[in-house]
């Protein structure tokens, strides 16, 4: 009888101790950490959706949020600041033009905007090359150098801009954005064996111009030194 009535003793001590032993703040459930690109694509495809129906508050959002890095890279890809302006210029008003038919990858425009601007930029150069041309049958007019002309745009953006457009759209995609091969065939319309193809070979060209304009550079600059 005692060992009965010590038994329950003992059970009403530990539950009247229990709740010392227990958590005094319900702990809340895991939620991952937004990051600011997490943050961006969620509003990229809010924005978008609300794009597409016409507004055009959000489409200025969207402008916004990426103007700075379209302007970029058109920069990498043209020859001077306004024709990279220009560039943009035009990136964002095909998007308005064709916001109906605009993928998104993952919810963000950017993808969608780069590839733009790279055509758009090779279409700028293939214009200005038939300018130059039409200028070179012209008289050569007497003028001032400018020094501005000397500076160079580094060997990588110069070996970049002598590749075919094939390649600069997918080296834009899979080595600037880090895009996944099945997106960037999405966003170029293209299956994903053609994708990976074009990337390795446009890495190839890419690394073949590199080496070659580096040694050149350096030539230039033995023989000016001597």
């Amino acid at each position: 009888m005692r060992s009965a009535d010590h038994e329950k003793s003992r059970r009403v001590t530990l539950l009247t101790a229990w709740p010392t032993f227990r958590d005094p703040q319900p702990r809340e459930p895991f939620r991952p950490r937004r990051t600011l690109q997490s943050v961006s694509i969620e509003a990229d495809a809010a924005d978008w959706a609300l794009s597409v129906a016409g507004e055009g508050e959000a489409f200025g959002r969207i402008f916004d949020r990426h103007y700075s890095r379209v302007t970029r890279h058109a920069r990498r890809l043209t020859e001077n600041a306004a024709d990279a302006e220009d560039v943009a210029a035009v990136t964002f008003l095909e998007a308005w033009r064709r916001r109906q038919d605009v993928r998104l990858v993952d919810g963000s425009v950017l993808p969608w905007l780069l590839v733009t601007a790279t055509n758009t930029a090779h279409n700028v150069r293939r214009a200005r090359r038939r300018h130059h041309a039409l200028l070179e049958r012209l008289p050569a007019p007497s003028s001032v150098p400018d020094h501005a002309d000397d500076l160079g745009d580094g060997v990588a953006v110069s070996a970049m801009r002598s590749l075919s457009l094939a390649d600069r759209q997918v080296l834009t995609l899979c080595v600037v954005l880090g895009v996944h091969d099945h997106e960037a065939a999405s966003v170029l319309g293209v299956p994903h064996g053609t994708v990976k193809s074009r990337l390795s070979r446009a890495r190839r060209r890419l690394s073949e111009l590199v080496r070659s304009n580096t040694t050149t550079h350096t030539r230039e600059g033995t023989a000016h030194g001597a």
